[in-house]
């Protein structure tokens, strides 16, 4: 199958009404949250989690398709698979000394896993498989305003232990985000994706797994979270025509009010009331004189 050869830079919007998009157990589980601009924070990994559990489901025992970071996963178990297959003589944390040998370890490794071939992989462990750098890196998520945490406290009519039999209920907390609309910026490199043997298929892949991620992850605690837009930039060439972050400014999110547009940040927006819906605001694209050699490509 031929690897990706064009370079994407890509915009990702979701939103989350009455739930916890990403909780820091170093905060007693608070929506994670930036404590200088108290914009609220949803990180790489748990944006990579939800597209690995996404993919494992969508895909379940399709060749290619096997997730590497998976629940409960025994790593070395996962590496020796590759030994096994190769019939390679495994060393205890050494690669093989033959470079085609260490080669075809990483390579069964990505050809067999969708999450090493997109995001790579350090499988330097006691039975080592080599480390691979994958060719799509996702930044953290932040909301495009400030967010306000809220503790909620709720009751459970049952009990844990017998010696609490007589309670008529407990008690326990839960966070939420009123509302935030968080957006990620997303690299895909296809210099990258010739390595790991990434392709045009995993791509439509991960822009489906991006799209429906958020549907498959629904719980008690996510409240409503929802993709809602996907704005991709691509390259004629694999090393780029123009500087991702040129590319990013293009895409700018303003408030409604009054039928009037507010760019986000602007003091106006002060004065408003806080946002509880996605209808509050307004993505704006700029497709004009683009650099040449860019084409917008929008998946949802």
């Amino acid at each position: 199958m031929t690897t990706l050869q064009n370079r994407y830079d890509f915009v990702l919007f979701f939103d989350v009404a009455n739930g916890n998009p990403n909780g820091d157990p170093d905060a007693g589980n608070l929506p994670r949250m930036d404590p200088e601009t108290n914009q609220g924070l949803v990180s790489d990994v748990a944006i990579k989690r939800k597209i690995r559990n996404y993919v494992a489901a969508a895909h379940n025992g399709e060749p290619g398709h096997n997730i590497y970071m998976t629940d409960r996963a025994v790593l070395n178990e996962q590496h020796a698979k590759a030994y096994a297959a190769t019939g390679i003589k495994q060393e205890a944390k050494k690669l093989p000394r033959k470079d085609e040998e260490a080669a075809a370890l990483t390579g069964w490794m990505c050809n067999n896993f969708f999450d090493i071939r997109t995001f790579g992989a350090v499988m330097t462990t006691d039975v080592n498989c080599g480390q691979v750098r994958g060719p799509v890196q996702i930044s953290f998520a932040r909301s495009e305003e400030p967010i306000l945490p809220l503790e909620i406290s709720i009751t459970r009519s049952s009990v844990t232990n017998e010696r609490d039999r007589d309670k008529e209920r407990t008690m326990g907390r839960k966070h939420i985000v009123p509302y935030g609309l968080y957006r990620a910026h997303g690299f895909i490199n296809a210099k990258l994706a010739d390595k790991t043997g990434f392709s045009e298929s995993d791509l439509e892949t991960l822009w489906t797994a991006l799209r429906d991620m958020l549907d498959l992850d629904r719980s008690a605690a996510r409240g409503e979270m929802a993709a809602r837009r996907l704005i991709a930039f691509r390259h004629d060439s694999a090393l780029g025509n123009a500087q991702a972050h040129k590319l990013f400014d293009r895409v700018t999110v303003r408030r409604r009010s009054e039928g009037d547009l507010i760019p986000v940040g602007d003091a106006r927006t002060h004065n408003l009331p806080p946002a509880r819906a996605f209808a509050d605001y307004e993505i704006t694209l700029d497709g004009e004189n683009l650099p040449e050699g860019i084409e917008i490509v929008e998946p949802f």
